[in-house]
């Protein structure tokens, strides 16, 4: 099994950077991806995980997408942390 470039690891939300090649047009072409992993135990005490993967023009969206829904949870006043 291929192992990761490098990862990077808090709480239960980890990412690894991989490296990745296939053929266009007869060249080879190397490129890298990202996973993004959460981690927890369930009900049943047993661990699972949900990993997404992105291209390198992903993670800036993501980075978005996910700063604006942290910003509107802490600007939400209405509710105690949880």
């Amino acid at each position: 099994m291929a192992k990761p470039i490098k990862q990077y690891k808090s709480g239960s939300i980890s990412s690894s950077i991989w490296a990745n090649e296939r053929e266009v047009n007869g060249n080879k072409v190397e490129f890298n991806t990202v996973s993004l992993r959460k981690s927890w135990k369930d009900d049943k005490n047993v661990w699972r995980d949900a990993t997404i993967n992105l291209r390198r023009n992903d993670i800036s969206k993501a980075i978005l997408v996910l700063q604006k829904a942290h910003e509107d949870l802490l600007l939400d006043s209405g509710d105690e942390d949880e």
